[in-house]
């Protein structure tokens, strides 16, 4: 059996790798649950919505997304764009959408 120095190290992440805007962190709600969060934290990670808890019959199971800060500025943006489009279109912001619930 190789001992703990000849085992291979999990490779690393590139520097270079874009972060994903949305993560969503569960599992049991335990320290390690609350190290991974506070860690997405650290690198600049927003909470995204209150943590969600269920339990499993033996376990309290959580889940909590993070965003990052500029993903949420994208989307705000691209939503003001629609909406700045639509009223170019001739749909003033008091006018109905025929058809449209």
């Amino acid at each position: 059996m190789p001992d703990a120095s000849t085992q291979a190290a999990p490779p690393a992440t590139p520097a270079t790798e874009e972060k994903l805007a949305y993560r969503l962190f569960t599992g049991p709600d335990d320290r390690s649950f609350c190290e991974r969060v506070a860690a997405a934290l650290a690198e600049g990670y927003v909470l995204h919505g209150s943590p969600a808890a269920t339990f499993n019959g033996t376990t309290v199971i959580v889940a909590q997304a993070v965003v990052l800060p500029a993903a949420i500025a994208s989307a705000d943006a691209a939503v003001a764009s629609a909406v700045d489009d639509l009223e170019s279109d001739g749909f003033g912001a008091d006018e109905a959408f025929e058809g449209h619930a």
